[in-house]
């Protein structure tokens, strides 16, 4: 029965699946919850708010931009939903408007009440200055921001000037001696503080006003031969999503930096405006700027509330924080004994942030500075600004070993910083790799070749985040140690193939995409469902970032009727559904949206009690599986399968910050049960690090936290 039920069924109908852009919108969603949630300190809801202004940005320039080329360049092929591009973009229209509406419903209704009533003032206009506030403002735009302001006119002389990308701006009409009314402009600068504070009588109040509001009261001394008829701020949004001719660029690095620079000429496809703004100047605004109306969103607020991040990170307010936790030392690694020496003894698991990021650092440092080291091989796709790692292999080349490293051009922004960090390397001796024609190389492994009495032995970190030691701190991440043979021999192979095109015969523990991993990922779905058809148990636990491959979701739904249990938690895309009846009845998808970025990538397979645990870099995205090297490495230590395996439970687990996708495409936050102790996952494992800690050294580290604005998008 349950066989002929699958073949009876087209699965690629398109009502079985999600629109990944909509299902993208849904996850900003249950950010903006995190903001809206009352439970949360109010700095931590200023944070939130700020992570979805972030992302939205993100998601204009990249994934907006891309369907507009897409309707441009006449394409009218149906995503697996059965949406057109032109379908995409007009539904995103209507779910981005009624998102930016809540963003500010919150902002002005629940926040800056909020923040009044605990004593920080965020004055609206400059229209409700006192007197003494007048004065102090006026004041600190003739000492400070009028010697940074560049005004630019517009006339006859003087073309509409180049609007940079999320730049904010103040828009004005002028009307001059003649009578003529003409446009002019001015940037608000960056470079000074976007929240300005002015004197309060209430010394019970902190009180704040906005650079662009101060700009705006003194925007007449900056065209002293006219009268401002009006003037509001604005900013806009260009499509970021360059793409390049990698057979005719004959240099990857000179052609990236010229698409970079080119990102500040890409098409406009958003504008925010002040409600209210002058219609004059929004109609000459939208025309010069080519800004279809669905493009156009007026904004009851201050422009880019990205700028709660900084507020969030002013000194004083810990009270309205979480209380900072600092990443604990690793259970597996004692830091009295020599890095290479706890690998030979035993592979080693981390988890991040939990766990200590410094025992990665601390292995290339080691390595870089050890007498046995003969060669190190890694590949960066994003590093920190003043990243240790980057210093560490640069000290290796300097001490005569042999140092590859590929460093991904590609990677989304990031490409000016990975630039520079690539002739580093190289001026320090490495050998730098610029990534690989038509992929991108998103697999994190590092590989560190000793020779010691036994002979030759090889070092290895697989990880599922990158080797950037600051995001490390804030994205929930695992790494692997091992110095096991056939992990030493598939890591030289992958860096064989990524630096001389050489394809293994055969792999022996890893799966790399894009060749293999897909058909991997398929093999061990199709073994499960096998097993459930022939009557015994079968069981799939995923945690990963996102799911829209078709193909994958397809054998899940398989999977799913021959009577596997399904497990998913995805912290942003998926577009399964589950939970339909006859197809996805026995799959639940979970998304987990915390004060850490769910990052990790593990994959749990029953196996008729033949258990297998995976870690890796990749989602069920076909970018990750059929565009991108990326690797997938097994944890066959018993031990280390169980703290996966508790990992995954915790997750399942949480009551408090875990939503449940619905059939129909909305998430539902997870209720307690009454009487049922709340689980919430991310609190649970700070907990666990400090208690292995403790019973490390009988002692609880002071907490440590550093905050940073983290986007949602896969990094």
């Amino acid at each position: 029965m349950k066989k002929n039920r699958v073949k009876e069924l087209d699965l690629s109908d398109p009502k079985y699946f999600i629109n990944r852009e909509l299902s993208w919108m849904k996850f900003n969603e249950r950010i903006l919850s995190e903001a809206k949630d009352k439970s949360q300190p109010l700095f931590e809801r200023l944070k939130f708010l700020a992570i979805t202004a972030s992302n939205l940005d993100e998601f204009f320039m990249v994934r907006v931009a891309s369907l507009k080329d897409m309707v441009s360049a006449g394409y009218k092929k149906p995503d697996i939903a059965g949406l057109t591009p032109l379908m995409q973009l007009k539904e995103l229209s209507i779910v981005t408007h009624d998102f930016v509406a809540s963003q500010y419903s919150t902002y002005n209704r629940s926040l800056i009440p909020l923040l009044l009533k605990n004593g920080v003032n965020i004055i609206r206009s400059h229209e409700d200055l006192n007197e003494k506030q007048k004065e102090y403002v006026d004041e600190y735009f003739v000492q400070s921001i009028y010697p940074v302001l560049t005004p630019m006119a517009v006339d006859s002389s003087r073309p509409f000037p180049l609007i940079r990308n999320k730049t904010l701006n103040i828009g004005a009409l002028l009307k001059g001696e003649d009578g003529d009314t003409e446009f002019a402009m001015v940037q608000v600068p960056s470079v000074l503080p976007r929240l300005v504070k002015v004197p309060d009588t209430n010394e019970d109040l902190t009180s704040f006003i906005m650079l662009e509001e101060i700009i705006e009261r003194n925007i007449d001394r900056l065209f002293l031969n006219y009268r401002v008829i009006t003037a509001d701020p604005f900013r806009i949004m260009r499509n970021a999503d360059f793409t390049i001719d990698e057979d005719e660029a004959a240099d990857l690095l000179t052609e990236i930096e010229k698409q970079i620079k080119k990102r500040q000429w890409g098409q406009v496809i958003r504008l925010e405006a002040k409600a209210g703004m002058d219609e004059r100047l929004l109609n000459l605004l939208t025309n010069e700027l080519g800004i279809e109306k669905s493009d156009l969103y007026f904004i009851n607020g201050p422009l880019d509330l990205t700028f709660l991040m900084k507020m969030y990170g002013m000194e004083g307010y810990d009270e309205f924080k979480n209380t900072p936790f600092k990443p604990q030392s690793p259970r597996l690694i004692d830091t009295d004994t020599d890095i290479f020496t706890t690998i030979r003894d035993h592979d080693v698991l981390l988890h991040h942030p939990y766990e200590s990021f410094e025992p990665v650092v601390n292995f290339i440092r080691t390595a870089a500075r050890d007498e046995q080291t003969l060669a190190i091989k890694q590949t960066l796709y994003r590093v920190s600004g003043n990243s240790p790692i980057i210093a560490a292999l640069a000290e290796a080349a300097e001490n005569g070993k042999q140092v590859t490293v590929l460093v991904e051009l590609k990677a989304r922004f990031d490409e000016t910083n990975n630039i520079i960090w690539a002739r580093k390397l190289e001026q320090a001796g490495c050998h730098v790799i610029y990534g690989l024609k038509r992929l991108k190389v998103h697999s994190k492994i590092t590989l560190v070749v000793r020779r010691e009495e036994e002979g030759i032995r090889r070092y290895v970190h697989l990880g599922t985040g990158n080797y950037n030691d600051t995001t490390a701190k804030l994205y929930s991440d695992v790494g692997f140690f091992t110095c096991s043979e056939p992990f030493g021999e598939d890591a030289t192979a992958v860096f064989n193939m990524l630096s001389g095109y050489s394809e293994p015969v055969a792999w022996n523990k890893l799966a790399v995409a894009p060749l293999w991993l897909k058909d991997r990922f398929l093999y061990l779905i199709r073994r499960e469902t096998e097993h459930a058809l022939a009557g015994s148990e079968g069981r799939i636990i995923a945690k990963m970032n996102s799911v829209c491959d078709s193909d994958i979701i397809k054998a899940l739904y398989r999977a799913s009727m021959a009577g596997v249990r399904i497990d998913l938690i995805v912290r942003g895309i998926c577009s399964l559904r589950a939970g339909v009846e006859k197809i996805s009845e026995n799959i639940t998808v979970r998304s987990i949206v915390g004060t850490y970025l769910e990052h990790a990538r593990i994959f749990y397979f029953y196996n008729s009690g033949n258990e297998e645990i995976y870690c890796g870099s990749a989602d069920w995205m076909p970018r990750n599986l059929e565009r991108r090297v990326e690797i997938l490495f097994p944890v066959e230590n018993e031990d280390l399968r169980q703290e996966l395996k508790e990992i995954l439970q915790i997750q399942l687990d949480d009551n408090v910050k875990a939503s449940i996708l619905l059939p129909d495409g909305d998430y539902v936050k997870v209720r307690r049960r009454s009487g049922q102790e709340s689980v919430q996952a991310q609190n649970v494992f700070c907990d666990i690090a400090l208690n292995e800690a403790k019973k490390k050294t009988g002692i609880l580290n002071d907490r440590v936290f550093e905050p940073e604005m983290h986007s949602q998008e896969d990094k």
